[in-house]
């Protein structure tokens, strides 16, 4: 009966293995939202990384956390780095492209808990008096991420942080 239970556990787990095997070799997570303001306004609060305690969502999961602005003060060339707590880890953003009220990347580097160079993109379209804010994160998905995604959504952790951080800059920009 042990030699029975033991060959199905193997088999389930290097049915699992060929499964993520399968999964792309990138990812994106995107989550979009409408602001009634205008794009220069929407654009400032994301393009100069000392704003974005009023709006981004990770900015409160550890207010203790350890930050540091260098380079440029905003726009291509500004840097921020963080160091947290477990909900946050150990980081670094630059902004690599600032294309004024409409397209800001940034090159992002997770360094812990789990090390992950991404890039995040916000990309901004004026709708009359409102801008449609898309807020997305791509890159490569090495073998280890694509096994986690068998048992873990990234689209459902980090778009429902998306979710939350566009809701707060939404905020922030209405007023």
């Amino acid at each position: 009966m042990f030699k029975i239970i033991a060959v199905a556990v193997l088999v389930v787990l290097v049915a699992i293995l060929i499964f993520a095997a399968t999964k792309p070799d990138t990812f994106r997570v995107e989550r979009t939202t409408t602001i009634k303001a205008a794009p220069e306004k929407v654009f400032a609060l994301i393009n100069d990384f000392h704003r974005w305690t009023t709006w981004s969502p990770y900015e409160k999961k550890d207010p203790a956390m350890k930050r540091t602005h260098s380079g440029a003060a905003s726009g291509t060339g500004a840097i921020y780095e963080w160091d947290g707590d477990k909900n946050v880890g150990k980081g670094r953003m630059e902004i690599t492209e600032s294309t004024p009220s409409s397209r800001i990347v940034i090159k992002l580097d997770f360094l812990s808990p789990f090390e992950a160079h991404n890039t995040a993109e916000f990309t901004l379209q004026a709708q009359g008096d409102s801008t449609q804010v898309t807020w997305a994160m791509y890159g490569p998905a090495n073998y280890v991420s694509k096994l986690m995604s068998v048992f873990f959504s990234m689209d459902k952790m980090v778009g429902d942080d998306f979710a939350v951080g566009l809701n707060n800059l939404k905020t922030a920009a209405e007023q």
